[in-house]
C-alpha cells in the first residue's frame, strides 16, 4: 500500500517527503554508502518510489539516489505532475533525469555542501524549492569529513 502525505502545496507535507529521503540517507550511511536519499511522489502525496546512493553497496556509479527512487517507482505514463524530492541539490546526471522525463517539481533538502543542477532545473520551468534543512547539511558536512576521499569520488573529483 502506497502512504499520501497530502498537498504538494502544503510546506509541511514538504518536510514530510523530505523526511521519507532522510530516512533513505541515513540507511544508506549504516550500509556504508553516501548519505544521500531520494523520494518520488504523485500529485496527491502519494510515494511511487524511494532510493538512496548506492553506489558502493552496488559497485555501480550509476545508482545515485534520484535513479534509484525513479527506478523503484516503476513505469508512469507521466511524470509532470511527480515531485522528486531528495536530500542533497541533484546532479547533473540526476539533474538530466529529470529533465528527460519531464519530473514537475523538485525539493531539495540541503544546497549548501553541493550546489548541483537544481538551479539550471529551475531555469528549464521544473518548480524547485530549496529547504537547507539544517539536518541535511549537519548529515552530508559530516560525511564529507569524515569520508573526503569517498566524496570526491562520488561528485567526479
Amino acid at each position: 500500500m502506497r502512504r499520501r502525505l497530502g498537498s504538494m502545496d502544503d510546506g509541511t507535507a514538504a518536510r514530510a517527503m523530505l523526511a521519507v529521503a532522510m530516512e533513505e540517507a541515513r540507511a544508506g550511511l549504516a550500509e556504508g554508502g553516501i548519505p544521500i536519499g531520494a523520494a518520488l511522489f504523485g500529485p496527491d502525496g502519494e510515494l511511487l518510489g524511494r532510493g538512496r546512493n548506492r553506489r558502493v553497496q552496488d559497485g555501480d556509479p550509476s545508482m545515485h539516489a534520484e535513479t534509484a527512487a525513479f527506478r523503484a517507482a516503476g513505469r508512469l505514463r507521466g511524470y509532470g505532475r511527480t515531485t522528486m524530492v531528495t536530500t542533497l541539490s541533484p546532479c547533473w546526471y540526476c539533474s538530466g533525469l529529470v529533465r528527460q522525463f519531464g519530473i514537475g517539481r523538485v525539493v531539495v533538502g540541503e544546497a549548501v555542501t553541493f550546489s548541483g543542477g537544481h538551479g539550471r532545473l529551475a531555469e528549464h520551468g521544473v518548480s524547485v524549492t530549496v529547504l537547507d534543512d539544517p539536518e541535511c547539511v549537519a548529515l552530508m558536512r559530516d560525511f564529507i569529513a569524515a569520508r573526503p576521499d569517498l566524496w570526491a569520488e562520488d561528485i567526479g573529483e
